[in-house]
């Protein structure tokens, strides 16, 4: 699944908006997805999963800065998560359907944040983008 110029455009686009407020995106989307996704939780066992926690809020900018370094690598996104996918495969052997999930977060998230400029384009666009990332992310899982 390949990206347009207008969806590429988009993406770049609220991502100048979503980066000024990653930290808070980063956390409230782990918020939300430990607590619409329960069975997430078995991944951090180490974790301080109460809201606003200190761990919630490293992670989230983690999981952030990731999709930062899809968007600045949108021509290769692959190469730019292949560590990051080898990470969740092997190592924290982390179940692929996941990534969907914080996806779907993500994009709740955004459009919380942002309601004027996540519109319908928008959100098509970035579910799109995120679907993309889910993918190279499980990508060694094959």
């Amino acid at each position: 699944m390949s990206l347009t110029k207008a969806e590429r455009t988009i993406i770049m686009s609220t991502w100048s908006k979503i980066s000024t407020q990653a930290d808070a995106i980063g956390l409230e989307t782990l918020e939300r997805l430990f607590t619409s996704y329960p069975q997430t939780k078995t991944y951090f066992p180490h974790f301080d999963l109460h809201p606003g926690s200190a761990h919630l809020r490293s992670h989230g900018s983690k999981v952030v800065a990731a999709v930062g370094d899809a968007v600045k690598n949108i021509d290769n996104i692959s190469g730019a998560l292949s560590k990051l996918s080898e990470l969740h495969a092997y190592i924290l052997r982390v179940d692929p359907v996941n990534f969907k999930l914080l996806s779907h977060c993500l994009l709740v998230t955004v459009a919380s944040h942002f309601p004027v400029d996540f519109t319908a384009d928008a959100h098509a666009a970035w579910d799109k983008f995120l679907s993309v990332v889910s993918s190279v992310l499980t990508e060694k899982y094959r």
